[in-house]
């Protein structure tokens, strides 16, 4: 090795970490905990409106998956596992609280997210967490997989087990009710 190189350890496949916590080496959950925790609680926070209802539902997920890990079909596609394991709780979080999405936790995601940028800027995002609320759960569901996490229509079809054709009739109609909510906003 190189002087001031460093060896960096390959990423162990999270089906090689799934099969192991299986195999009773529960520490290595902890793997999939940190890999995860962070992406996945940005996802909750926009779908729930709240950080802290995000992170109660991000770690209510990984205990299901935790217990239920015998059940993955395909340890090699963990994440996708996970990831419904999720949405099913965010959505029935959002079922609980109907009527009870904070106004404030738009501001309050909006400037977690970004602290750079002027007041007008600051202004915008707060205006576009606030329209993304008003959003069904579907529709933004679609927006965040494709808008904030980068996802394509076919990874959000897989993910979703969905057409291409439904995730783009969602998006636009996501996109008709948020142009419609930013101009009353306005």
């Amino acid at each position: 090795m190189r002087p001031g190189t460093e060896a960096t350890a390959p990423r162990t496949p999270d089906g090689d970490v799934v099969r192991a916590v299986i195999a009773g080496d529960r520490e290595r959950y902890a793997v999939l905990v940190e890999r995860y925790r962070d992406r996945y609680a940005r996802y909750g926070a926009r779908m729930l409106g709240s950080a802290d209802a995000a992170e109660d539902a991000v770690q209510d997920a990984f205990v299901r998956a935790y217990d239920q890990l015998a059940q993955c079909k395909d340890p090699d596609k963990f994440v996708g596992w996970f990831f419904l394991i999720l949405r099913t709780r965010c959505f029935a979080e959002r079922r609980r609280n109907r009527n009870s999405a904070p106004i404030e936790a738009a501001g309050a995601i909006a400037a977690a997210d970004r602290a750079d940028g002027g007041a007008e800027t600051a202004e915008r995002r707060r205006a576009l967490q606030q329209a993304l609320l008003e959003l069904t759960p579907d529709q933004r569901e679609v927006f965040v997989l494709k808008h904030v996490e980068g996802m394509s229509y076919g990874e959000i079809a897989e993910r979703l087990s969905t057409s291409v054709a439904s995730l783009k009739m969602r998006m636009h109609r996501a996109y008709d009710r948020l142009r419609e909510q930013l101009r009353e906003q306005t």
